[in-house]
């Protein structure tokens, strides 16, 4: 099973929340999680494969 668009995503929402937090907007708390959380969920599948 291919999990690259995974990371991607993880990616995206991560550079999404930095954005965010750069421009004090909100719900940049929220994606940070969101998108370092599908990362971590990624390489732990990853790791344990």
């Amino acid at each position: 099973m291919n999990f690259e668009k995974i990371k991607y995503l993880g990616f995206s929402i991560g550079i999404f929340g930095v954005l965010f937090k750069l421009m004090s907007w909100q719900f940049a708390s929220e994606l940070l999680i969101v998108g370092l959380s599908i990362l971590g969920i990624y390489f732990l599948i990853k790791v344990f494969k």
